[in-house]
């Protein structure tokens, strides 16, 4: 076979496999940045009402602070969780790409 079949017949190939990639790249973003949005502002208002107007029974002020915390805390752990779960992708991405 001449260079161009051979090229054009690789390039088709691999074509799936970057398009499998890509998908899962953009539902992982997708995912987290659903995540991100709903997470904290849920926190923050399930902890505001329930948590610590209701069962600790702090005033309004006070839960508007803490339940800030808590929003503020899950921001975080959303955020290590997706650098995590981009790190393990990405490693895995290459350590299949290496042994191609």
């Amino acid at each position: 076979l001449s260079c161009p079949d051979r090229c054009s017949r690789g390039l088709l190939q691999a074509a799936p496999q970057n398009e499998s990639s890509l998908a899962s790249t953009l539902k992982t973003l997708l995912f987290f940045t659903a995540l991100m949005i709903t997470a904290p502002i849920g926190l923050y208002f399930t902890t505001k009402s329930y948590l610590f107007e209701g069962a600790f029974g702090m005033s309004n002020r006070d839960s508007y602070f803490y339940a800030a915390i808590v929003a503020v805390v899950a921001v975080h752990v959303v955020l290590a969780l997706f650098v995590y779960v981009a790190w393990n992708e990405g490693s895995r991405q290459w350590r299949e790409g290496k042994q191609d």
